[in-house]
């Protein structure tokens, strides 16, 4: 079975646009609406603020070429978590160097009483 990862990323653009000299939100409004993207105030903030889950790929090619970038240069992947299979995983918590607890267990029954 193959390693397990989990993907996060890293969202830029207010980075991108601080190297581009755009500081306020509402000046990246009218650059998107002059390329067909219509958003408010509210969702362009959240957008620049914001890490989105989800994004319209023609506004992310807006703001590509808005701000004359890549793709790249914007969204960027990392592995947040990695694991191993679980079908690989030791079977006894002996094989990991973990001794179990043997003072914890309940006496056995001995069957008189």
């Amino acid at each position: 079975m193959a390693e397990q990862r989990r993907i996060g990323f890293k969202w830029n653009l207010r980075t991108v646009m601080a190297q581009r000299n755009l500081w306020k939100t509402t000046e990246l409004m009218p650059l998107l609406k002059a390329r067909g993207i219509n958003l408010s105030e509210s969702q362009v903030y959240r957008l620049v603020t914001g890490t989105p889950e989800r994004i319209p790929a023609r506004t992310f090619a807006a703001l590509c070429d808005i701000l004359d970038c890549t793709p790249n240069d914007l969204f960027e992947p990392y592995v947040e978590l990695r694991a191993a299979a679980t079908a690989n995983a030791p079977k006894r918590s002996e094989d990991i160097g973990v001794q179990p607890d043997r003072t914890s267990r309940a006496p056995r029954a001995t069957g008189r009483g």
